[in-house]
């Protein structure tokens, strides 16, 4: 973004600091003229519109380029850019071919009732009846797949398979949706199963206006008893720019008028929802706050009641890994009982174990489900996980300092060759700040700092750089840009992959002042 006068006036402040002819030691005038060159063809290529529109979508690797294969050179920025979007939507339409977008489901019931309603006269005879029985009463697992078929149409099949203390289906449907506009999609959907007959399915999405929206899914569901239709009908709209209100009609086996409204902000999601209908009434009120950690921890509780009962529900949930989320709820409810829920998130395949501890209310399994997770979570999370995250996290550092190796040592030449360079000069800008009481750097670092207790046990990795600080000192000012100051003159990193910093000590109007700063945060000194 830098306009052609800056990139002069930076071009002109570079060439008086690596022309070769105002250094007379040999290996100096050497290491100038390989900095100089370096400095001509960079501004060759962006004092140049095409070959710096070149540069900004492709690279150094569109420069050099034999015949430059992609677009013609005599082509303006603006075509040149054109052309680029439009290879970029060819290969997302070859991606988009080739992606299926698998998700999936895994649920295993366990009825662990034996840990909490033993009657103890009933097991007097039986062998091994010292040992509660645990059992997986049910299972059900669901999986489905995406194929797109033009830009426009998508055909969905998926599949599920249930069972419940020994009986047990499943079924299998396929789905072909097509946008019509940007304003909506229709989808049909077919579907067999081996305990239930064909299905056929219709659905439609429309937006309204620009804040509301309206879903209908009707479906015809055959079977021994005849057909079974039903009918589906959500209208939503946006309340606020975090607000969803929705209203949902159902019409068929289990009919139903249910709203809700759903508020979901960066700290929070709240809900609550109202549903008349056969056989269930009930209402329903949830509060979910989010914390702003890097593991993106949840709290989570919610209050349902209704014909069926009352349950309280309360929970966590927290990242565990770059594609994982793990996650608990205890489950409280007259006359459900108490059960803990578990679930993990794995990219897009869902976990779940619902562990059904007792029919009745009592402390003591509300407090194991309560306490029993958080104690062996903690511990997995001490004793395993953060171990394999840590060893994981330093091999890809390790890999990533091999592959850069070569480079980073070039980088660090040149940067010290730059410096060496810069020695004159730098004296030349202190002696004028001094005169005027300006700036002067006393001492400046740029790398990974440790600061924090926790890890005291990681090594400072960081290289001094107050002479290329001082050098970029202009009438007692500092500035800095937005970007890594790993490119600045006479810096390199010395820490690849890693979080860096630069920590600047300096002195204006005869007073010590010292700034932190992030690796890509702008920097403007003296502070205002």
């Amino acid at each position: 973004q830098a306009s052609q006068e800056e990139l002069k006036a930076a071009y002109r402040r570079l060439c008086m600091l690596y022309h070769p002819d105002k250094h007379r030691d040999p290996e100096l005038k050497t290491q100038a003229e390989r900095l100089f060159n370096l400095v001509h063809q960079a501004y060759e290529v962006l004092s140049d519109p095409q070959t710096r529109a070149i540069y900004d979508i492709y690279g150094r690797r569109g420069l050099e380029m034999e015949g430059w294969e992609v677009v013609e050179r005599k082509r303006t920025p603006a075509e040149i850019r054109e052309e680029f979007e439009r290879l970029q939507r060819e290969r997302e339409e070859r991606r988009l071919q080739q992606r299926t977008n698998p998700k999936g489901t895994i649920s295993v019931g366990i009825d662990a009732t034996d840990l909490f309603d033993r009657y103890d006269e009933e097991y007097e005879d039986v062998p091994g009846s010292s040992f509660p029985q645990i059992e997986i009463n049910k299972m059900h697992i669901s999986q489905s797949i995406e194929a797109p078929l033009t830009a426009t149409d998508t055909a969905i099949l998926s599949g599920n398979l249930s069972t419940q203390n020994g009986n047990g289906g499943g079924s299998i449907n396929l789905a072909l949706r097509r946008v019509t506009s940007a304003k909506g999609w229709g989808e049909l959907e077919f579907g067999a199963g081996d305990l239930q007959g064909p299905l056929f399915g219709l659905k439609i999405f429309r937006n309204l206006t620009p804040r509301c929206f309206i879903t209908t899914n009707c479906a015809l569901q055959f079977s021994s008893r005849g057909i079974r239709p039903g009918l589906t009908t959500v209208l939503a709209r946006n309340l606020d720019k975090n607000t969803m209100g929705y209203l949902q009609w159902r019409w068929g086996i289990q009919s139903a008028m249910n709203t809700s409204i759903v508020r979901d902000t960066k700290t929070s999601h709240f809900t609550v929802a109202l549903q008349l209908g056969i056989p269930h009434s009930f209402m329903m009120v949830s509060y979910q706050h989010k914390f702003q950690d890097e593991d993106q921890t949840r709290v989570k509780g919610s209050l349902k009641a209704g014909f069926f009962g009352t349950i309280v529900e309360y929970g966590a949930e927290r990242k565990i890994s770059r594609h994982s989320i793990l996650g608990a709820t205890v489950s409280v409810g007259v006359p459900q009982g108490v059960s803990l829920k578990i679930k993990l998130n794995r990219a897009s395949q869902t976990y779940f174990f619902p562990v059904h501890l007792t029919d009745q209310l009592l402390p003591s399994a509300v407090f194991y489900a309560t306490v029993g997770p958080l104690v062996i979570y903690f511990a997995m999370h001490r004793l395993i996980i953060k171990p394999y995250l840590r060893a994981q996290k330093e091999r890809e550092l390790e890999k990533q300092r091999e592959s850069t190796a070569s480079d980073i040592l070039q980088k660090k030449q040149e940067a010290e060759a730059a410096v060496r360079l810069m020695q004159e000069s730098v004296q030349r800008i202190i002696e004028a700040e001094e005169a005027r009481m300006g700036l002067i750097v006393v001492n400046a670092w740029y790398g990974k700092f440790v600061n924090d207790n926790s890890r005291k046990n990681e090594k400072v990795k960081v290289i001094d750089v107050t002479v290329p600080l001082q050098c970029l000192v202009k009438d007692s000012k500092l500035i800095l840009t937005e970007a890594s100051k790993a490119g600045l003159p006479g810096f390199y990193d010395p820490c690849v992959g890693e979080e860096k910093s630069l920590k600047v000590l300096y002195q204006f109007r005869g007073v010590l002042h010292q700034v932190m700063s992030a690796d890509n945060e702008a920097l403007r000194i003296p502070k205002q």
